[in-house]
């Protein structure tokens, strides 16, 4: 399901709607342990350290949303920060939905909510992302929010897998999206 929202100045924007029971919010401190399970229990995506999570909910809550279900418990996040060379920029670090929600779109309605609430606080006309060659669910995520948004994606090789201390990390794949349709100044 997707909302239409009308711009007569510019593209025709699709946001995906929130599943039904949950809502979206900004992280809190005390949500970094459950980020942290969400992100452990994924299986794909490179485990920080518990502390990192509670310092991300803290320092970077702005830039970053969760989906509670019916008893406010995270049940999927997505973590992003302003990049500082380009702050117009919102670097998405990673976006998590738990087992029990997958399959409802939620991935694609977290980063939908959390783009509009960045780019009309912070004023962003772009997004970036790092994916692995071998993340389909990853690639199709962020395509497919580019063509909901009518934005273009670039995508170069940004950090090659010989730059990884460990072997057999795969090149990490810069996906540079923008202008996005709906940006305002910052308030």
């Amino acid at each position: 399901m997707t909302a239409a929202q009308a711009d007569p100045a510019g593209p025709r924007t699709e946001f995906l709607e929130m599943p039904e029971g949950l809502k979206l919010d900004t992280p809190r401190v005390d949500d970094g342990a459950a980020i942290w399970r969400i992100a452990r229990d994924s299986q794909v995506l490179d485990l920080n350290s518990s502390y990192s999570y509670l310092l991300w909910c803290r320092d970077f809550a702005a830039t970053s949303v969760v989906a509670r279900g019916a008893e406010g418990e995270p049940v999927g996040f997505v973590t992003g920060y302003l990049r500082p060379e380009a702050p117009d920029t919102l670097v998405v670090w990673q976006v998590a939905v738990d087992a029990s929600q997958r399959g409802r779109g939620l991935a694609g309605a977290l980063l939908d909510g959390l783009t509009e609430r960045v780019a009309r606080e912070k004023g962003i006309r772009r997004m970036e992302t790092t994916i692995t060659p071998d993340n389909a669910a990853s690639n199709r995520l962020f395509t497919s929010f580019a063509e909901r948004h009518g934005a273009d994606v670039r995508r170069e090789v940004l950090f090659d897998a010989g730059l990884f201390p460990e072997e057999g990390h795969l090149p990490e794949v810069l996906y540079r999206i923008g202008p996005l349709p709906w940006t305002a100044p910052p308030r």
